[in-house]
């Protein structure tokens, strides 16, 4: 009888202690999921960061193309250099995932290469050479929450051709680079008049590449951008759309939870989007750009799939060692 009750004291104790560590692993384990969740942005980075071209997975960039080749219509497109796409995964901070397709095709890209007057602005005011006002702050909001064509043509006029430029091609930006197919450019007012500064490339006056992009948006979620602080405004300013098509069309069903940081523009057949996806289940870049009057709808069916690729190159990274 001795025996069995110390035999039952034994299993007792073990149970116990057993709960007790699997609710500590479970505590740990939605720590970590809250930390990671709640991560602020811009993203604190110790080192200089890594140039996009070196975050290029082999993995994840074979699943994308396999993705989009899926379906006819799209592979037509990306055949004829009518559709881009940029993406970067950004689940894993200490292991950012890019790739793209057509992703160095620079095209015309209407109202999305406004982030460059955005930043041109912010690097103006940073270095006194535009006195910052509310004026100019609601016009950034508007220039890029409401794509407001009269606002973007106030800003450029403040800053002037040259200064895009400059800021576009410096050494610390690199977003716009003839030895790689361009990049972003504004050379022309929004709305007409004025004179021009086309790219040098193919004499576009509102162009964009998909990688340069989504160079943009992982320099400025870093702090890159200017300095760390500007990099947090320009976040704010593009944070929460107004227009909700495109991708943020469907971000609204499958995110509701996500915050989004977004520019697009649709010209004619020219439809493009560029999307910061940021919340509990979901954190990545996405970009696209494509010629065809069905572009817009083809935008809004293009996140699930885009999403679908991340996730299966995610599953098939190996864990590393400890």
């Amino acid at each position: 009888m001795k025996n069995i009750v110390v035999l039952i004291s034994l299993v007792l104790a073990y149970s116990c202690e057993s709960q007790t560590t699997t609710e500590r692993i479970y505590s740990n384990t939605t720590q970590v999921t809250q930390q990671n969740t709640n991560i602020q942005l811009p993203i604190e980075v110790k080192d200089s960061i890594t140039k996009i071209d070196d975050l290029r997975n082999i993995q994840l960039q074979s699943i994308l193309e396999k993705e989009i080749n899926k379906n006819k219509t799209w592979k037509h497109l990306v055949a004829n250099k009518s559709m881009a796409i940029g993406i970067v995964d950004l689940t894993d901070l200490n292991s950012i995932k890019y790739a793209g397709i057509n992703d160095e095709n620079m095209m015309y890209a209407a109202s999305l290469p406004k982030i460059a007057v955005l930043l041109a602005a912010m690097d103006a005011i940073e270095n006194g050479e535009l006195e910052d006002s509310q004026e100019i702050q609601d016009d950034m909001k508007l220039m890029i929450s409401k794509s407001n064509n009269q606002a973007t043509t106030r800003m450029i006029d403040r800053v002037g051709y040259a200064k895009i430029e400059e800021v576009l091609r410096s050494p610390e930006n690199q977003l716009y680079d003839e030895e790689t197919g361009g990049g972003l450019w504004v050379g022309k007012r929004y709305g007409g008049g004025g004179d021009t500064n086309r790219e040098p490339l193919k004499q576009l006056s509102h162009a964009a590449t998909t990688k340069q992009v989504c160079n943009f948006y992982y320099q400025m979620i870093t702090g890159n951008l200017v300095t760390d602080a500007r990099s947090r405004e320009m976040l704010e300013i593009m944070k929460n759309p107004a227009l909700h098509h495109k991708f943020v069309n469907t971000l609204d069903k499958i995110a509701p939870k996500a915050d989004v940081y977004r520019k697009s523009g649709s010209w004619k057949s020219y439809h493009s989007d560029s999307a910061l996806v940021w919340g509990p289940q979901r954190r990545y870049i996405i970009v696209a750009l494509i010629d065809d009057n069905s572009g817009e709808t083809i935008i809004r069916n293009l996140v699930q799939p885009l999403e679908k690729a991340m996730k299966r190159a995610r599953s098939l990274t190996k864990p590393q060692k400890i």
